[in-house]
């Protein structure tokens, strides 16, 4: 008995001892651990470094308001304010900092006015009747400020002003019932506020400045690129000669999902940064605004297009697969198709990039002739197919309509520009060819139906896509393109940029 308790007595002591030499060996791996963190953080976006100086040097400025003599006898106690002001309404880019600073003194300005209308008219009255109306006033517009806070306008762009008024507001309103010089401390207040806000927009504005909107337009670009590789990643996986096994791997480390994530992901912060290139005070090249809305239209316009490259994804992880004997048939007209919507959607990426309007005809021709050996690949097996009378008349109404939706197009208005009409262009060849995809007869063809299948209807959502960035470019006022412009095509993956860079704590549906 006493050699156990011996035993449990070693062994609990040794268990101690090891959590004593784990616990120091994880405080000297934390220095390396802050260092390799500090040092990813500032490789990613070496921005972040700048407006943390930006940050520290505003706060440094501000703080001599409390540190100088002459200043802290100026404004006194209240100088605490603007340093409250510069933390608060500081941000990463110049249009979050601008939505923020506006809103915070329009509301402080709109509160202090109708504080001191409520006073002055409070004034009049016995001091019984003034607590009773100042009561009165504190609810009414309580109630009504927070009311108009659900109106989604006034939620998305001053959200943060009504929230600052009704502060404002309370504060000034109440305290004057008891305090003499109530007038003085709102007039200081209020000052040192306006100070605070000028020295962060000068900060933001002036000093190596982050502007939103050429986030959002970088975005953008690297969003039609991440797509275009994940594209172009799936279709040569696809058509491997090794069979497909599903991966081990985080999903999280595939470039395929990594492509698209960036954009399925990618609403919020697209709308909000939006938002914020609406207060920055930038316009085009003909001084006008650009459309910061347009961009969330192309973004929206990505995020159903990337539906169907989630879909081709699934098909690389389908526990059902086509022999590779049936799918290498297919393989050099689906990859034709597939480099021909990698080209497009690297060339809408450079249009945008060089702000200079994208121009389609010079792209449809291979396009077509890439959905036309596709269709021929599929003729080309009949043993695949089975020529049914539902399926001869569904190919029959499918391509009815595309001749009726094609001759419309051309018997439109004369005044038409001539650019418009080759609009889905694609249309015709598209729905002769999915009307062969329809009549698959046998099972183990049907997966490699279904991959096929998805890449026309990527191919018909292009043309949304191409729609909104041509909407983007007239909007915007993009130059012509030009017989020099060439259409280049490179391999260098773009760096997916998945997370947004802010601090916003609002602004955000």
């Amino acid at each position: 008995m006493a050699e156990i308790n011996t035993t449990s007595k070693r062994s609990s002591s040794s268990y101690y001892w090891e959590h004593i030499y784990n616990f120091v060996d994880e405080v000297k791996k934390f220095p390396e651990l802050v260092k390799r963190a500090t040092w990813k953080v500032a490789k990613e976006d070496p921005r972040r470094v700048i407006h943390a100086l930006k940050v520290a040097l505003a706060l440094t400025l501000i703080s001599l308001l409390y540190l100088l003599e002459p200043l802290f006898k100026g404004i006194g106690k209240n100088a605490m304010w603007a340093v409250m002001t510069v933390v608060v309404v500081m941000e990463f880019t110049a249009g979050a900092t601008l939505c923020k600073g506006l809103n915070r003194g329009l509301g402080t300005i709109l509160a202090g006015s109708l504080a001191f209308l409520i006073e002055y008219i409070a004034d009049v009255s016995v001091k019984t009747y003034r607590a009773v109306f100042i009561g009165a006033a504190v609810f009414l517009v309580g109630y009504a400020a927070t009311y108009v806070r659900f109106i989604p306008y006034i939620k998305k762009n001053y959200d943060y002003g009504v929230l600052i008024f009704l502060l404002t507001f309370n504060l000034i309103t109440v305290s004057s019932y008891r305090v003499e010089n109530v007038w003085s401390i709102a007039r200081d207040r209020m000052l040192t506020i306006a100070i605070g806000c000028g020295l962060c927009l000068v900060m933001s504005l002036l000093v190596f400045p982050n502007w939103s909107g050429e986030y959002l337009h970088k975005s953008i670009i690297s969003k039609l690129e991440g797509l275009a590789n994940a594209i172009e990643g799936c279709v040569k996986e696809y058509f491997c000669e090794s069979e497909i096994q599903s991966s081990e791997d985080d999903s999280c480390e595939d470039s395929i999902y990594l492509g698209y994530k960036a954009v399925l992901d990618s609403k919020a912060s697209e709308e909000t940064l939006a938002l914020q290139a609406s207060w920055e005070p930038r316009c085009s090249r003909y001084f006008r605004r650009i459309p910061w809305k347009q961009y969330t239209k192309v973004g929206v316009a990505l995020r159903h297009f990337s539906y169907t490259v989630v879909a081709l994804h699934g098909c690389l992880q389908s526990e059902i697969q086509t022999p590779w004997s049936i799918r290498s048939q297919y393989k050099e007209p689906c990859m034709k198709l597939t480099e021909q919507v990698f080209k497009i959607l690297r060339e809408l990426a450079n249009s945008i990039r060089n702000k200079r309007k994208f121009c389609p005809h010079i792209l449809s021709n291979d396009l077509n002739v890439a959905l036309e050996d596709l269709n021929n690949a599929l003729k080309s097996q009949p043993q695949y197919f089975r020529g049914s009378k539902i399926s001869r008349t569904s190919k029959m109404q499918h391509e009815e309509e595309s001749r009726a939706s094609f001759s419309g197009v051309n018997n439109n208005d004369s005044s038409e520009d001539p650019k418009e009409r080759q609009k889905k262009v694609l249309r015709p060849q598209l729905s002769k060819t999915l009307s062969m995809i329809t009549s698959f007869q046998f099972s183990e063809a049907l997966p490699v139906a279904a991959f096929t299948s998805l890449l026309l209807e990527m191919v018909a959502k292009l043309d949304h896509v191409i729609n909104e960035v041509e909407q983007l470019g007239r909007m915007s006022h993009f130059r012509e393109f030009r017989v020099e412009d060439e259409i280049v095509v490179t391999c260098e993956r773009p760096k997916v940029n998945s997370s947004y860079t802010d601090m916003t704590s609002y602004g955000e549906d």
